[in-house]
């Protein structure tokens, strides 16, 4: 790895460390050096330079787009001007030096043609803060002097490349300049200068903002727009997500994700905060996540939760309208298609925010340009006013062709991306291998268990989209709160799978009261808790859903001493049938899986029933898998993953007009074939 690129990756992780720096996935790094041309033997001037949707803060060598100077240089001559800025983005792909790297960014001019060794964009909180103050320029002067230059907002493309190269020539003292409703670009000879310049320019206007700003930029409290305590925040936060992302999901369905900080509550509870949520955000990295502007609930903190879904849905109706305006005012013959007219952010006071976004990431991701954004208000507003880009030019970039040809880059998604599932039973056994398999589907998973341990462990190897819930489904109470967790971690819940259980294998005459009521508390009645928490979420959304049961073999094939098991695996299939024909009203799909002999990494076969049912039929405990093998018509052992592929063709979409089914995964048990 040349040197250049090594500094360069050192300062780009150092700089995307720190949130004060930049957002996620925002601004961009370069170096200059001259390196072989492997082609012919001679020295080239090359270009690194952080590619399209790339992250600072954990870029490597593979995220850079290498290009080079002489030939992106050359597209000055070639240059159509600024309405064809379009053209120069494909241009770039013809400067671009070796195999492999990343697409080049709308930036790339912008590094290229700064005579500077390492260039840095960033989009600092207080850089933009200046960035978008209605007298920015002049505070640039007043803050910087002539060491940073002011320059007027321009949609990020080619011509800003040259304007700022111009500005750097004519101000050979500066070390960088704030780019108007935008961010902060610095230089240096070397990469320890030009990271110097940038903190320079970032920790100087964070100073400048703490020394002079007003100390209620956002004017005073409004009386019920405090926040709730932190325990009736949570409450309100659950009750109201599964419906607000069902009306974010009215055109593609989303993912979501809470935030109930102090920035965000703060800005909720001040009187201000209606007027500069309207104005929307500036920076081009802010919109084009969290759209043009969020809906914000016009209610007090303690409104009654009914009164507030209702003027939620309201407000979100309106919401569409004034988007699918938007789009009508500006849009021409050669405009995207509208890409959906739903919130990506939706502010209620005194509970937070909640984000929205195709997955788990994308949704957090756009709250934290929000805060990000509200940092940039509070610091305009605190020595000046916010005075975003104007309307016309948000819409000229959340619809500009360059970020279309963005999103058709990114990887098709997996089956089952945007939906939630809550798994119980989840820490071992069957109930492991479905959250597992559903994870690398796509999904967001809760594992559920009453070992808090195991589902940790089960959640982590799921992957970050996968959290972990202690749960007994036997404790009502216990089962709401399980719910209540999905929804809060993920925004809802789509896709449950009942499948905590335990057995006690004896004889009628030695099964005791106690026993039945195990088994039925922890089975048949744990499923109807576990159902009836799921489907009230899920209604609420207004988007379907799948509830999928584990029942058993033995749901339908008498097996000795299997009394209490055999009932309670009877109870829970014709559950799948009560509640596919409630359901489906609401677009709720309910079936039922049913295993047989699943000895292999069984908590039930582990926890006694193994040893017993291998006493019954006269075999060594760890000869029960191949006995079972054997008895079916395919001679073959069920395994977890089996049971976990039928979960998964069940709710995965192909099977969309199907419910009330259950499905046998017994390798073939003539006995148990469902009549």
């Amino acid at each position: 790895m040349p040197k250049a690129v090594e500094e360069l990756l050192t300062r780009s992780n150092r700089l995307g460390a720190d949130p004060r720096n930049t957002n996620y996935a925002g601004g961009n790094t370069s170096a200059k050096a001259v390196s072989i041309d492997p082609a012919t033997g001679k020295d080239v001037e090359l270009m690194w330079v952080k590619g399209s949707g790339g992250d600072l803060g954990t870029l490597t060598e593979g995220g850079l787009a290498v290009l080079r100077l002489d030939r992106l240089r050359a597209l000055v001559d070639v240059y159509p001007g600024e309405d064809r800025e379009d053209t120069m983005v494909a241009a770039f792909d013809y400067c671009l030096h070796g195999r492999g790297g990343a697409a080049p960014s709308i930036d790339t001019a912008m590094h290229g043609l700064v005579d500077s060794e390492h260039v840095d964009h960033l989009h600092p909180d207080s850089g933009i803060a200046l960035a978008t103050a209605a007298d920015g320029e002049e505070l640039t002067r007043e803050v910087y002097g002539d060491r940073v230059v002011w320059v007027p907002w321009r949609r990020p493309g080619f011509q800003l490349g040259l304007d700022i190269a111009a500005i750097k020539a004519a101000n050979p003292q500066a070390i960088g300049c704030v780019l108007g409703g935008h961010g902060i670009t610095a230089w240096g000879a070397t990469s320890e200068a030009c990271e110097a310049n940038s903190l320079d320019i970032i920790r100087t206007a964070e100073r400048y903002l703490a020394e002079h700003g007003k100390p209620d930029p956002f004017g005073p409290v409004l009386d019920g727009y405090g926040p709730l305590s932190e325990v009736d925040r949570k409450a309100r936060a659950a009750a109201l997500f599964p419906v607000l992302r069902g009306l974010a999901s009215t055109d593609s369905p989303q993912l979501g994700h809470f935030t109930d900080s102090e920035p965000v509550l703060g800005f909720l509870s001040r009187a201000e905060h209606p007027r500069l949520a309207a104005l929307g955000t500036s920076c081009p990295d802010h919109f084009l996540r969290t759209k043009v502007a969020p809906l914000v609930v016009d209610l007090p903190a303690t409104a009654p939760i009914g009164e507030v879904i209702e003027r939620v849905k309201e407000l979100h109706a309106t919401y569409r309208e004034d988007y699918a305006a938007y789009y009508a005012r500006y849009a021409d013959a050669d405009s995207p298609a509208m890409r959906g007219a739903d919130p990506a952010i939706v502010l209620v006071p005194g509970v937070g925010m909640f984000s929205f976004g195709r997955n788990k990431q994308t949704a957090r991701v756009a709250g934290e340009f929000y805060v990000n954004a509200i940092n940039v208000m509070r610091g305009a507003e605190s020595v000046s006013s916010y005075s975003p880009i104007p309307e016309s030019e948000k819409f000229r970039i959340e619809y500009w062709a360059l970020e279309e040809a963005k999103l058709r880059r990114m990887p098709k998604p997996k089956p089952l991306a945007t939906r939630i599932a809550l798994v119980t039973g989840g820490g071992s056994g069957i109930g492991r291998a479905i959250a597992l398999r559903l994870a690398a589907e796509g999904a967001c998973v809760a594992v559920a268990d009453r070992d808090a341990a195991a589902a940790a462990v089960v959640a982590e190897q799921a992957g970050s989209d996968a959290i972990a819930i202690t749960a007994d489904v036997t404790d009502e109470a216990g089962i709401a709160a399980a719910v209540a967790d999905t929804c809060l971690a993920f925004g809802g819940v789509d896709l449950v799978v009942n499948n905590a259980g335990l057995s006690i294998s004896k004889p009628l005459l030695e099964t005791t009261g106690a026993d039945w009521d195990l088994q039925h508390d922890v089975m048949a009645k744990g499923s109807f808790l576990v159902a009836r928490e799921s489907a009230r979420a899920m209604i609420a959304q207004g988007m379907g859903g799948d509830i999928v049961y584990i029942v058993s073999k033995n749901a339908v094939f008498a097996g000795p001493n299997n009394v209490a098991y055999g009932a309670t695996k009877a109870d829970q299939a014709h559950q799948v049938r009560l509640l596919a024909a409630e359901l489906g009203g609401y677009g709720i799909r309910v079936n039922g899986v049913n295993p047989d002999g699943v000895v292999q990494g069984s908590g039930i076969f582990a926890s006694g029933w193994g040893a017993k049912r291998a006493a019954v039929y006269g075999v060594p405990e760890e000869k029960l898998g191949e006995f079972y093998a054997q008895r079916t018509l395919l001679k073959r052992e069920v395994l977890p993953e089996h049971v976990a592929a039928a979960v998964y063709v069940l709710t995965a979409g192909e099977l969309s007009h199907t419910t009330g089914l259950h499905v046998p995964v017994d390798a073939g048990v003539a006995a148990a074939f469902l009549r």
